[in-house]
């Protein structure tokens, strides 16, 4: 997900160019076979760049519950090729100039093997030149902008991965649950005007929905850190939609459903995976989330014996607590990393790359995991319903 327009890039430029010859990457990681940067005695070093302080907080620190279990299982299990998993995590405190610092941090005084991290896209694209430059695969579990792992010249970039799918995915499964599964003929458009990964689903579900025969019947913006939006939402409320779909953020997002439903809209209300937080039931209320809809990479609830084997393993490390999306993705992050580790044979970066390039059909939580020719995952999104305040399954669509 992207979090507001990117800075910092300018920064990791500057920085990156006066380091690229003393940090990690191939170039001084010794012979082949020799372990290579983030090796350690009996350890493999790995970065988790993430949110763990911050505006979206709730996303990294997500994220680094399911990084910390799927460590803790790999090395229970042997590690990696006789290695164990050591993870060193930096907060880059929700901005994307601290991630820039963070992957400095990580690739050059660190030397780890890869990144995982950061969780939204502005953050990820926020370090991408700074591990380019040293030649460090980055996973990001939930980073959703298409130019994350493709840049605007359309190359792909060849050390940038994602454990989840990509914005325009997204927005496209919502338009089509909408049309066809809620039969939903008009509706309209609720985004954060300040993020890309907004306006990128919002794009998306527009030209899906209008090409499956639907009507746009307003289309309204509001700007991240507002808490008052009843004035659009009565222009909305007027042009009596069927549907309302909100691409957003949790923090602003909360907020919007439980003023929507204050002042009497029914509709339902469907978003991105960005909505995924426990925090958004706190701001909107248990009640309001009835008849609303999201996107995510998972369901808790889903029948699938690999889900159900995380679900209880994430609830006895974590007293309980259900996982949600960020718990899976962060995850599954690890165990896509040491599939590619453990084919790479060692740490050469590119040979990391290629071995993470080539992953085919790797069973994971979020779904069986084929990556394309632009580095991003091949699997089904799920749909989950909000019932009282709690997410339940609803479909699963596939690719």
């Amino acid at each position: 997900m992207k979090k507001r327009k990117v800075a910092g890039i300018f920064l990791s430029l500057m920085l990156s160019a006066g380091m690229v010859a003393g940090c990690g990457g191939a170039k001084d990681t010794g012979s082949a076979g020799s372990g290579g940067q983030g090796a350690s005695g009996d350890t493999i070093k790995i970065g988790a760049n993430l949110e763990l302080s911050g505006g979206t907080a709730s996303y990294g620190q997500s994220a680094g519950q399911g990084i910390d279990l799927a460590v803790e299982e790999i090395n229970k299990n042997g590690g990696i090729n006789g290695k164990k998993l050591e993870v060193v995590k930096v907060d880059n405190k929700s901005e994307p100039a601290e991630s820039t610092n963070a992957a400095i941090k990580l690739t050059s005084q660190e030397k780890v093997a890869a990144i995982i991290g950061p969780a939204t896209s502005g953050a990820v694209l926020a370090e991408a030149q700074i591990a380019t430059d040293n030649q460090t695969v980055v996973i990001t579990p939930s980073g959703t902008n298409t130019q994350i792992t493709v840049g605007e010249d359309g190359k792909v970039k060849d050390y940038m991965f994602r454990t989840c799918f990509i914005d325009p995915f997204q927005g496209t499964v919502a338009a089509n649950f909408a049309s066809k599964e809620l039969k939903v003929s008009n509706a309209a458009i609720f985004a954060d005007n300040a993020s890309d990964y907004a306006k990128g689903l919002a794009a998306a579900f527009e030209k899906t929905f209008t090409g499956n025969g639907g009507k746009i019947v307003a289309k309204e913006a509001y700007v991240a850190k507002d808490t008052d939006f009843r004035a659009t939402l009565t222009r909305i409320k007027a042009a009596n939609p069927d549907f309302i779909f909100i691409p957003g953020y949790y923090e602003e997002v909360g907020l919007i459903i439980k003023q929507a439903r204050e002042m009497g809209i029914q509709a339902p209300l469907m978003g991105g995976d960005g909505w995924d937080s426990p925090t958004l039931v706190e701001l909107a209320g248990k009640d309001a989330l009835n008849n609303a809809y999201t996107i995510a990479h998972y369901a808790s609830d889903d029948p699938d014996p690999k889900i159900k084997d995380f679900v209880k393993a994430f609830e006895a490390k974590y007293s309980g607590k259900s996982p949600n999306g960020f718990n899976a993705l962060g995850y599954d992050s690890v165990y896509f990393l040491a599939d590619g580790l453990k084919r790479a044979g060692d740490l050469e970066p590119v040979k990391i790359k290629d071995a993470l390039a080539q992953t085919k059909d790797l069973p994971l939580v979020s779904g069986k995991f084929t990556v394309d020719e632009q580095h991003n995952p091949i699997k089904a999104a799920t749909i989950l319903k909000y019932e009282n305040g709690t997410q339940k399954f609803a479909a699963k669509i596939n690719p």
